[in-house]
């Protein structure tokens, strides 16, 4: 179902069902639910890609085939665990960077819009496919809205239409954009400043934004607690005598 590889503080985690184009079933849902939720604490960041020609095509037939016999109560906890997926990659503490390349349709948008970091190749394609199937992109909202916006979101949502990585770039879904040989250059850039940073801080920087807005009172109180930290003194004390922190990790 995946593939998973820890190389020092990096974690590669690869779809891998390239027969159905890495697309969700059960067990795949589970088994990235259960890495992501048990990511471990040595770990800073995380590459996220797919096997094959596509990052991820959405739903499996077969799982969809038999959601459309659930009543709506089995629905509901299904749907669930599939929401506790893209919870589990937004909130891992590790920086989560998605490679995309080929299709990335319905909840492979998720995948994408719940990553941190996206990188994608010119060639991918894109589509909150959903209403096509007379269904919703309901788990995946909470991460997508904030990503691309209200406009875009009601515009890509209500018509279901594919769109290409441009696109994808100029909306905020995805971060940079290259040809599909260049996407490990683009990776490692990313993993270059990600182990040049404070992991704690990286952490506490994500949890900005996910736990936000904040009062100002929070935010002060949050910066005070990371100026105090052990981190962040050495990170200041790093660059007032120009030297590389203890906390950075070199990459090639």
């Amino acid at each position: 179902m995946i593939l998973v590889k820890t190389e020092g503080p990096v974690c590669y985690v690869t779809l891998n069902r390239p027969e159905v184009r890495n697309a969700f079933n059960d067990e795949l849902i589970a088994e990235l639910t259960r890495v992501f939720s048990s990511m471990d604490s040595s770990v800073r960041a995380v590459v996220l890609a797919g096997e094959g020609k596509s990052f991820c095509a959405g739903g499996d037939l077969e799982w969809m085939r038999r959601a459309a016999t659930y009543s709506e109560e089995q629905n509901y906890e299904d749907a669930l665990k599939l929401a506790g997926l893209f919870k589990s990659i937004a909130e891992c503490p590790a920086v989560v960077i998605a490679k995309v390349h080929g299709a990335a349709f319905g909840g492979g948008c998720g995948l994408v819009a719940a990553s941190d970091v996206a990188v994608a190749a010119e060639d991918a394609t894109f589509a909150f496919s959903e209403v096509r199937l007379g269904l919703i992109p309901g788990t995946i909202s909470i991460y997508v809205i904030p990503k691309i916006g209200e406009g875009h979101a009601r515009a890509l949502f209500s018509t279901g239409e594919a769109f290409g990585a441009e696109k994808a770039l100029r909306i905020g879904l995805v971060h940079d954009v290259g040809s599909k040989e260049d996407l490990d250059s683009l990776v490692k850039a990313k993993l270059k400043a990600v182990l040049s940073a404070g992991p704690r801080a990286t952490t506490l920087s994500k949890k900005l934004v996910l736990e936000g807005p904040l009062s100002p009172e929070e935010c002060a109180r949050r910066l005070s607690q990371a100026r105090a930290s052990e981190e962040g003194k050495e990170g200041v004390a790093a660059f007032l005598e120009r030297r590389k922190a203890s906390f950075v990790i070199e990459t090639e």
